[in-house]
Formats: C-alpha cells, structure tokens, sequence
C-alpha cells in the first residue's frame, strides 16, 4: 500500500452555510486547460458528525470512502453533496453487471480505428481514446483541478471488478499502452488535488479483503424520528403535520419487519403525493395510505390488507350463484 502525503486542505461539514446555487465545472470530456463551467444547484444533504469525520478521513489519507446503507439512505446522495459543498464536477461511475475495472480510467474504440484505416481516414491513435470517471480525475488533477468521483453499486458487477481496481485506487495512477497513444497519468503527489473518490456497496456481495483495506468505511443508519424531520425540513417537503405523519406512518411499518421496509426516498415521494393529494377518505383494502409509495413488494401489501367484510346474501335467494 502506498504511503500518501496527508491533505489538510479542505474540511466537510454538511452543516456550513452554501449558496443557493454555483457554478461549476461541467464533468466528462477531456479535462484540458481551458473547461466549461454550468450553473448547479444546491444539494441539500444532512450527515452525521460520524459520517462527516469518514468523509474528512477520506480526504485527508487520499482513499477511497465505501458508504453502506440500506436503500434510500443517502449513499449516493452524498457523493453529490460533496461536489457541491466544494465547488467540484462529479464524475459518475453507474456499475452494471457489465462493467470492467479498466472502463473507469479510459476506453479505446478499437473498431472506428479499423474502420478508418480500412478507408485511410488518418487520426492520432489518441483520438480514439475515451477516459472514464476517475481517469478523468486524474488528469484534471494534471491541470490543477480536483474532482470527486462516484462509483455506484459496486457490488453489482462482476467480483472481479474490485480486484481490478486494487492499484489505481491505491496509487491514482494509471497508464494507457504505447500502441494507443501512450501515457501515464498520476494524482498521487499532488495531495490538494487526489479524487474524492466514493463508493456505494448495497451488500449484495462481500467485497475482497484486499479492496475494503484500501477505503474508509461508513456505515449509513436508517435516521432517527428527529433526523427525519429535519431531513423533510432542509428539502422544504411538505407541512410539519404531513411530515409528522409520514415519520409515524413509516416508523410503524418499520417496526412490522417487512421484506422490504421504507426508506428515506419513499418516505419523501409519500410526504410529496400526501401534500398535494391529501389523505384518502377511505383507504380503501390497504391500511396504509397512499401505499405504493412505501410498500414495493406484494407479499408485505398483502400483510397488511385489511380482511374484507363478508357480504350478505340478499334474503330469499336460492342456494348457488346470485344472478347480477
């Protein structure tokens, strides 16, 4: 593992006073000298003092902050909030079951280079080149700029895909073969301007022992009743009454260990329907109102259906079928 140079620089604090909205440099492209900015607005994000210290961990030893959590928590949220609270582009990285760790640093469209040969349409070798998310970083760093980059969903590619990013992740650096246009690219000593680099891991799959050494680990609990107010407060989501009531309605569900419980996100999209629909006269089979906001699998709907009273037969009818 490499020894990196700590970085005081800058310091997280979800709590500090931001601006409404900012500019900010556009991500992707190539990171030259001269960049695009474009007009962002604030992302409004509440950490803990436990979450905002990984952050600044993170940051300060140059490694990479694997966030857990259930669902809905923030995990990536939180990458976003960073970027913004900084003034930085957000390189973003959504892992599919597809992925390849070296798609991260660059990739090299092999077939436009043959089909323009085939036809003595002459580029540089380097034109067909194409750096991904934390390649980008990296370079941008090169000219001065630093980044943050998110990885999400790690675990939903390949078990390989970690392992392939054992190094780069480690050293910040990365290099492109001779035969594609050459170079190798290096964050590493440049301590003011390493990638924030965060990771989203649903718990699908264990990750390597080799990989979970190189991060900074977080763990995002499900917020407490006051931390969900003031979550619904600092998005400006609905009266307090409606507030109060979804709190109450999803630490209920909560508490009933369904397959699959309400998150933050749903409790929002519940509190956003409630506000401009109202609550149901009549709710209906379901106990919970609104439901598909907050229960998203039919075995936990059914748990919670209310049994339907029997319907009298009409006096005088004769045994079998009623006609309609």
């Amino acid at each position: 593992m490499v020894t990196r140079e700590f970085d005081d620089s800058i310091t997280y604090r979800s709590h500090a006073e931001q601006p409404e909205r900012r500019l900010i440099e556009r991500p992707g492209g190539r990171p030259e000298e001269r960049f695009e900015t474009a007009e962002r607005t604030r992302e409004p994000y509440l950490a803990s003092r436990e979450l905002e210290d990984a952050v600044n961990i993170a940051i300060g030893l140059g490694r990479p902050l694997l966030v857990q959590g259930e669902p809905g928590s923030g995990k990536t949220r939180l990458a976003h909030a960073i970027a913004y609270a900084f003034g930085m582009p957000l390189e973003e990285a959504h892992v599919k079951s597809t992925s390849r760790g070296q798609d991260l640093l660059y990739t090299y469209d092999m077939m436009g280079r043959l089909n323009d040969a085939r036809f003595e349409n002459k580029k540089p070798a380097d034109s067909y080149l194409s750096l991904g998310p934390l390649g980008t970083a990296i370079v941008r760093a090169e000219f001065g700029r630093r980044s943050v980059v998110l990885i999400d969903e790690i675990d939903k590619a390949d078990l390989d895909y970690p392992n392939d990013l054992l190094r780069e992740l480690d050293e910040l650096t990365f290099s492109v073969p001779a035969e594609l246009g050459g170079g190798t690219h290096s964050a590493l000593d440049r301590p003011g301007l390493r990638p924030i680099v965060v990771i989203t891991h649903n718990e699908e799959k264990a990750l390597p022992d080799a990989f979970l050494r190189r991060c900074i680990y977080h763990y995002i609990a499900f917020p407490s009743p006051g931390q969900l107010a003031e979550i619904l407060a600092l998005h400006e989501v609905g009266t307090p009454e409606i507030q109060q009531a979804g709190i109450e309605l999803v630490e209920d569900l909560r508490r009933r260990r369904l397959a699959k419980s309400p998150g933050v996100s749903e409790l929002m999209d519940w509190v956003r329907y409630t506000e401009k629909r109202g609550l149901p006269p009549e709710p209906g089979a379901l106990v919970v109102p609104h439901a598909g906001a907050l229960v998203k699998l039919r075995p936990d709907q059914q748990r919670l259906e209310r049994p339907r009273p029997a319907v009298p037969e009409p006096r005088g009818a004769a045994e079998g079928p009623v006609s309609p």
